[in-house]
């Protein structure tokens, strides 16, 4: 069932006057006027957070007598925003009151002391309850204390056209069980249909983060006997892998499939909006067999996302991304998320936290979920009729939690996944071999972590 993401206001009019728990009082009428600066991501596929902010901005406004909230979205891609983030923090004038914040830049962050820590805040907070644990891990710092609540999560798939795998003779509904399925499926397309591209996967800088969660890591965690998080990081030793021939299939996967033209052309690869293309173009027209991506995809094509494709429900497919040779946990996944947090420069913490809380309360939550297909972190959103008929992948996505991983959530994480991104595009363009890139990559991760934190695998 097509969910439609135009945030009506009659739908959550019921909160138009709220009662939240530890909600600072309206000011008194010789208080001095304050003003919530509140920063966050738009793009021209993401306006879901927008929306729910511009519906919770007035709201509290009425509840909270002499408080402005500005809303100030950053028009860029994942990278570009954090990169404007930061600038923001260097000023207490600049700094936002709250802000969106991505889990995997969440410990750096704290390290820079952009993150207000939230321990009183959320002990105070009845909804506080209402979160998943994991969910709650996922915004703590390395003392274990608050500093962000999520907003959801995620897992990744393999999103494929049905149409284009029949066409091509493969049964549908389709499910790879090793790195060759995917890769006999690929040629299979290519041998069917020369115009159609068979399988794209993310690869170079160009797409950011994009290249390591819905790409290198789905090949990387499949790599070892039972898909241990060891592959990149041993979480045990607190050291980081070199020498893994795990890393050096992974770039030889993402070799062949470049090599042999199954993905897209290397020159698009390189394009951070290659994922429009692949969304707003090839998919809808019949001209792409798959890719991997995350769970939020259906929110690219319901009515009032980036490219509105009715037929979506009917014509893609979801499976899971397999291990290397079939073994068990005989799939992969990555889960991400995004949180919202309360800067440290605030001179307003409570009513900065206020905000944060109604926009997180069960009510937007729920909104928020369906509307950028996003997997519950609040267990009465979770349990709610309307989420878990938001969309027809809802079940199939929300099943790969059971084989998903999590980015290591180390200070110096960003740098690393630069690292590996940079092979990746090494290979691909061919300026590198796989063991060449590889090589490099342990070579610039030696110098980002020291020696001393690296283990040969």
């Amino acid at each position: 069932m097509r969910r439609n993401v135009k945030f009506a206001v009659a739908v959550l009019a019921g909160t138009a006057m709220f009662a939240l728990a530890g909600c600072t009082p309206a000011a008194e009428s010789g208080d001095s006027p304050k003003t919530l600066k509140i920063v966050y991501q738009k793009t021209d596929s993401f306006t879901a957070l927008d929306t729910l902010f511009e519906k919770v901005k007035p709201e509290f406004e009425a509840a909270h007598e002499g408080v402005t909230v500005e809303l100030q979205p950053i028009q860029a891609n994942d990278d570009d925003y954090s990169t404007k983030l930061a600038l923001s923090q260097q000023s207490a004038e600049t700094a936002p009151d709250v802000f969106y914040e991505d889990t995997f830049r969440l410990r750096s962050d704290i390290a820079a002391g952009y993150l207000l820590n939230l321990d009183d805040q959320v002990s105070s907070w009845d909804d506080w309850s209402k979160f998943d644990d994991g969910a709650k891990a996922a915004g703590q710092g390395d003392d274990g204390s608050v500093y962000a609540v999520p907003l959801g999560t995620d897992t990744r798939a393999i999103w494929y056209s049905k149409p284009v795998f029949t066409a091509a003779g493969i049964d549908v509904p389709w499910q790879p069980k090793t790195w060759d399925d995917v890769l006999d499926a690929a040629r299979t397309i290519q041998a069917s249909d020369p115009s159609v591209v068979p399988f794209n996967m993310y690869a170079g800088t160009g797409t950011g983060e994009g290249t390591v969660m819905q790409s290198f890591y789905e090949l990387l965690y499949g790599t070892t006997a039972t898909g241990a998080d060891s592959a990149l990081y041993n979480e045990k030793e607190q050291k980081w892998i070199v020498g893994s021939q795990g890393f050096k299939d992974s770039l030889g996967f993402l070799d062949t499939l470049y090599k042999e033209k199954l993905a897209v052309d290397p020159s698009d690869a390189l394009d951070p909006n290659v994922w429009k293309k692949v969304f707003g173009e090839l998919f809808p027209q019949g001209k792409l067999g798959g890719t991997v991506e995350g769970s939020y995809t259906p929110s690219f094509w319901q009515d009032g996302g980036s490219w509105p494709w009715p037929a979506y429900e009917t014509d893609m497919g979801v499976a899971a991304f397999p291990t290397q040779n079939g073994q068990e946990p005989n799939g992969v996944s990555l889960s991400g998320g995004w949180t919202l947090a309360v800067g440290a420069k605030t001179e307003n913490a409570d009513l900065a936290f206020d905000f944060l809380a109604l926009a997180l309360n069960q009510e937007n939550s729920l909104w928020y979920a369906i509307n950028n297909s996003q997997i519950a972190v609040r267990t009465d959103v979770a349990s709610e009729p309307s989420y878990l008929a938001a969309n027809p992948f809802v079940e199939d996505v929300t099943k790969l939690v059971a084989v998903t991983h999590f980015r290591p959530a180390t200070s110096d994480y960003p740098k690393i996944s630069a690292a590996i991104q940079a092979a990746t595009e090494a290979v691909i363009t061919g300026t590198q071999s796989v063991d060449e890139a590889a090589a490099a990559y342990d070579t610039a991760l030696e110098g980002i972590v020291g020696a001393d934190k690296v283990s040969k695998n």
